[in-house]
């Protein structure tokens, strides 16, 4: 049987876990990048911004238009800093788990969606048979056979 294909939208995923750094000002400039992430997810969506404010406020329920989307989007508006509620509403509605997975990394955290908690479970039990595989490996080159059959 051959092997599947990965589906084109998928991402690779490594089953490795994300590390916070520990040095002084490991977030600086954390602000500006996620005026960044919020262009980026901007510039990648193809209806109007105005559709995507409009989804946004029905998920929050609050009003979000799309002067707002646009300052957000400027590190060089201080004054505009997003909300984290915004924020992950506008992952929601634009479905860039990918971006918001970045900017989870600077944190040692990661973002799965969905289904693919599956992917890494397999991980996590893949790197649980490599261990036990080595374990017995090494248990094999060094164990002592038991004593025989023979019980007179």
């Amino acid at each position: 049987m051959p092997k599947a294909k990965s589906h084109p939208d998928q991402f690779g995923f490594r089953f490795e876990a994300p590390r916070m750094s520990d040095k002084p000002a490991a977030l600086a400039g954390l602000e500006s990048q996620i005026a960044s992430a919020v262009g980026t997810i901007l510039n990648s969506i193809t209806e109007p911004r105005e559709v995507t404010a409009a989804k946004m406020s029905v998920l929050l329920a609050d009003q979000v238009s799309r002067q707002m989307l646009d300052a957000y989007a400027s590190p060089a508006r201080e004054g505009h800093k997003v909300p984290m509620s915004r924020f992950l509403a506008l992952v929601a509605v634009t479905k860039r788990h990918d971006v918001l997975d970045i900017l989870m990394r600077e944190i040692g955290a990661a973002v799965l969606v969905d289904e693919e908690i599956q992917t890494a479970r397999i991980g996590q039990l893949q790197l649980t048979i490599d261990e036990a595989n080595r374990e017995l490996k090494r248990l094999k080159a060094s164990a002592p056979l038991i004593r025989g059959g023979n019980h007179a």
